[in-house]
């Protein structure tokens, strides 16, 4: 299993990974824990990351982007990790590599590099790589374990959501032969600052439920501008604030940036990637996003949810 993948790492002695924008735990977890899986398993090879900065996730060790020249990527092996579309990936540098791979667990929406492996009976893209891991008897370190973990645990929502199965119980066990603090990564993960306590309240006010009882959010760019924070943080960071309400089953949180709006949609029953996709988006069948246009494609998207209910 991931032979191709094995035989490419092995002929390349510039490895360059790549991720989707603004990541998440399971896309910085992925990409530091394959680039140490290589570093320990592989002789004499350059492994570097690229992306935009990990930000609410630079408490993780190594999550700080490489510099890499264009030059690089001639002869090089560009590995992209946890992103289901191409206009998802921060970097486009890695179409110019001299061969491409993808490990993703979205649902497919395109073919993106020469070799794909593309498994959605993973919770997470650290799941699929700790499974590349394992099942080809490749050594772990501390760190890549531990990176591996804390995006399995960001991406499941700490082992709470259906995408959680005995493989990923399996996977995670696998990684706790290494030791690791787990308690020190849910503490940088769910620990709040007085200030985020306080955003949390004012978007919970926010919240408006249209007539089939779809949660939604939406915040103004002049909103967005005035609360401080980064985009992540108004868009992935508050749409879980719908996400225990009685009766809602779909949720949607809108999030208005310089020319685009940021749309991140949720449900506990319905298949909501169906319209991330019809709206230029993607992701999982409960759990997706998009980027719109502006407030009247986000109304219609709205609408749209609204009639997955009951349908």
């Amino acid at each position: 299993m991931f032979e191709e993948a094995l035989r490419e790492i092995d002929n390349h002695k510039v490895i360059i990974i790549h991720r989707h924008t603004n990541p998440d735990g399971d896309a910085l977890g992925s990409q530091i824990g394959l680039k140490h899986i290589i570093l320990n398993n592989f002789k004499d090879k350059e492994v570097y990351m690229v992306g935009d900065p990990a930000k609410r996730y630079d408490f993780m060790d190594d999550s700080v982007m490489d510099e890499v020249e264009d030059d690089k990527y001639k002869d090089a092996l560009a590995i992209v990790l946890d992103t289901s579309a191409k206009s998802l990936i921060n970097d486009e540098r890695y179409m110019s590599a001299n061969k491409t791979i993808r490990f993703d667990h979205h649902i497919f929406v395109e073919k993106i590099c020469d070799i794909e492996y593309v498994d959605t009976s993973f919770e997470s893209c650290c799941g699929l790589i700790t499974k590349f891991a394992k099942v080809n008897n490749l050594k772990l370190n501390e760190l890549a374990a531990k990176s591996l973990y804390t995006g399995m645990v960001t991406d499941s929502g700490r082992f709470r959501y259906d995408s959680t199965t005995s493989q990923t119980f399996d996977m995670a066990s696998f990684l706790m032969n290494e030791k690791f603090d787990t308690g020190s990564i849910f503490t940088n993960l769910y620990a709040n600052e007085l200030d985020s306590v306080k955003l949390r309240a004012e978007f919970t006010l926010k919240i408006k439920l249209t007539e089939k009882n779809v949660a939604y959010i939406y915040t103004t760019y002049d909103e967005f501008k005035a609360s401080g924070a980064d985009s992540f943080t108004i868009s992935r960071g508050m749409v879980n604030t719908m996400g225990d309400l009685k009766g809602v089953d779909i949720w949607v949180n809108f999030t208005e940036i310089e020319n685009a709006v940021l749309c991140e949609l949720r449900s506990t029953l319905y298949n909501i990637n169906q319209i991330a996709v019809n709206y230029g988006g993607g992701g999982h069948l409960k759990a997706s996003g998009a980027t719109l246009k502006n407030k009247e494609e986000a109304m219609a998207m709205l609408e749209d949810l609204n009639n997955l209910i009951g349908a």
